[in-house]
């Protein structure tokens, strides 16, 4: 009697079954697009990979087919009707397949933000106003996934087809009613347990941190998950929270946040901020002199030449994957790590930063962007920070030098950036923020050919945007305020990589920072561990301010102790580096060791390594991090 609709559960666990094996498949193709990222020795390597990521195939498609699963076990009388039928077939490929083609957007995304697919992208696009170009541009330039994915979905629909329905033939006594609830009961229990990721992890369902507990090569841990999962567990989660590791007064001592530099090199200097898009440290030959790369190429010229005559520091990192998390972390120290800080809640508070502090020097303070404005949102983070003057796109007033895509090629915006600094009052401060080094990878059509196409596509647009910044240095030497002005180049993220060592977890963060002033006040290589956070501390240090600044990163030029390091979010764990080791974090627990030469993350030593020290200057940093957001504390 209690099987009277074993034909019925037998199809729904062969419907569900197909979601298993097209998420199979979008994990072998995901491994194919990212295969020069994501190294994976052997076959049975990879084949025990796909076995550990069956706990997250679990949850994503219990969540995703979860009312589905539902109407089916219900023990409804006219269930094998067409109509009836039809109607579960729209629902069940409504959710499916919109679940299913992020794992196929991350096939190329994954590339740009080294990181699966979650909600923050939501974030990136929100300011965008040329979204349809975007994906027009997309789906021309990738239509391969494009065409892949219809044809998995074809196929899906087809098998799906090919499954059967049957209703058993008896008629429906109670018995049948009080099995099918018995039933229904039992399997939505087994359905719960997969959706978190199993019976034994009883207080909090998996997430993505989770990956790395099954994994012994971090980036592994990508491969393992899959993209709606990471949608479902990022959505609308609040990732900012106190943490209570230290009392303040540890916190104080460790990382002093509070600092007061008063190492003036000039007297109010103009200040140039350039920062380069997807300009990773790869690209330029000026540093990697001693990498030993074989068969290395430099796509930077102009970087390479002025490098000559600046201090650069060839061991700087960012602090986020994307374009929207280094203004914050550049201009005041405020790293993203989840989220994007300025998509947080907490983004809307006043923040000390290079701006207020030229703001009470007074000093003119202007950003460039040549986007629409608005877009990234950094038209609104230019009016939190306190700029005097936003020129973005509409104030180039131009659209015959508009790429298509972003906004004004890097040449035509730099050239308007320079008409705009011959009229400004000295001193000033100004921060400009390419976009042409960025996908779908054009250059202007007199450009076509004249730069190396190297090996990827950012190669050709790394070229072309090294050359607009030669112009523009070459059209401006000659003015009165360059003599005077301090000139800052360094990233927001790193993009596309060849060489194999820019490949590895932690070399994927690794950017240029570089000091030149004509003067020739700065000149050499600096190898200490630096990152973006340091940059405010650096030129408020140059600049001689008198008054305490609120920063987590360290001055460059600063004859106080400083204890170096780095940090930034994978997308899953935090990697943070001090000293000899580099610390792998959950937000809660250090679960990874790694010597600070394992750049790749291949050999977990946090069982033979005394890393105390580091561990806990990470949850001071943490802790003092969280707390100062929060509590608005940042200004």
């Amino acid at each position: 009697m209690m099987f009277h609709r074993i034909q019925e559960y037998k199809t729904l666990f062969l419907r569900i079954s197909l979601a298993y094996f097209f998420y199979f498949i979008a994990r072998v193709l995901f491994y194919f697009y990212n295969s020069n990222i994501i190294i994976i020795d052997s076959l049975s390597e990879f084949i025990n990979l796909c076995l550990i990521g069956l706990t997250f195939d679990t949850s994503a498609i219990l969540y995703t087919n979860a009312f589905f699963i539902i109407i089916s076990l219900l023990p409804i009388k006219n269930n094998a009707k067409p109509i009836f039928q039809k109607g579960m077939f729209f629902l069940y490929f409504s959710t499916n397949i919109l679940a299913y083609v992020t794992n196929y957007i991350d096939f190329i995304y994954y590339k740009f933000s080294q990181s699966r697919l979650t909600t923050t992208v939501f974030d990136l696009i929100e300011n965008e106003t040329n979204k349809s170009d975007l994906m027009s541009s997309f789906i021309v330039d990738y239509w391969h996934v494009f065409m892949l994915f219809i044809f998995s979905t074809f196929i899906w629909v087809y098998l799906y087809k090919k499954i059967e329905f049957k209703k058993s033939s008896l008629k429906a006594p109670p018995s049948y009613y009080f099995f099918s609830i018995l039933w229904f009961l039992f399997i939505i229990f087994v359905c719960v347990i997969g959706m978190r990721g199993g019976i034994g992890n009883a207080t909090r369902p998996i997430n993505m941190v989770d990956a790395h507990r099954f994994v012994k090569n971090g980036t592994h841990a990508d491969l393992v998950l899959n993209s709606p999962f990471c949608l479902i567990r990022t959505y609308k989660k609040n990732h900012f929270n106190k943490k209570n590791f230290l009392n303040s007064n540890e916190i104080e001592s460790i990382i002093n946040p509070i600092k007061k530099l008063n190492d003036s090199v000039f007297t109010k200097p103009n200040v140039v901020l350039i920062v380069m898009e997807s300009f990773g440290r790869e690209y330029i030959g000026s540093f990697n002199k001693d990498r030993n790369i074989d068969n290395y190429i430099s796509y930077t010229p102009f970087l390479d030449s002025l490098s000559e005559n600046s201090l650069i520091f060839t061991n700087a990192f960012a602090n986020g994957r994307q374009s929207i998390e280094a203004l914050p972390s550049i201009l005041a120290s405020v790293p993203s790590f989840k989220v994007p800080f300025t998509s947080s809640p907490y983004a809307n508070q006043e923040i000390q930063s290079l701006v207020s502090v030229f703001n009470d020097l007074n000093y003119s303070t202007s950003f460039f962007h040549g986007a629409p404005n608005g877009s990234m949102g950094f038209l609104g983070l230019s009016n939190i920070l306190g700029f005097d003057n936003y020129f973005g796109k509409n104030e180039f007033n131009d659209n015959s030098l508009y790429d298509g895509f972003w906004g004004i090629w890097d040449e035509p915006f730099l050239g308007f950036m320079k008409n705009k600094i011959d009229n400004f009052q000295e001193p000033f401060f100004s921060t400009f923020f390419s976009l042409s080094s960025h996908e779908p990878f054009k250059v202007p059509k007199k450009y076509e050919n004249v730069f190396p196409k190297g090996n990827v596509d950012m190669h050709q647009v790394i070229g072309y945007s090294d050359n607009a910044l030669k112009t523009f240095f070459n059209a401006s030497k000659n003015e009165t305020w360059f003599k005077n002005t301090l000139f800052i180049i360094t990233a927001d993220h790193c993009n596309q990589f060849w060489y194999p060592y820019y490949r590895n977890p932690i070399n994927r963060f690794a950017i240029p920072i570089i000091f030149y002033h004509p003067n020739n006040s700065f000149k050499g290589e600096n190898n200490e561990l630096s990152q973006q956070l340091d940059i405010f501390p650096s030129v408020v240090d140059l600049v001689g301010y008198k008054k305490p600044i609120n920063s987590w990163g360290r001055s460059l030029f600063s004859n106080e102790p400083n204890q170096p390091f780095s940090i930034n979010f994978s997308g899953t764990v935090y990697r943070f580096s001090m000293n000899d080791y580099t610390l792998v974090f959950d937000g809660d627990n250090v679960i990874g060791v790694y010597s600070i030469d394992d750049s790749a993350l291949e050999k977990n030593i946090i069982n033979e390594a005394d890393y105390s020290k580091e561990e806990k200057y990470l949850k001071a940093f943490f802790q003092d991090y969280m707390e100062r957001i929060i509590e608005q504390k940042l200004n």
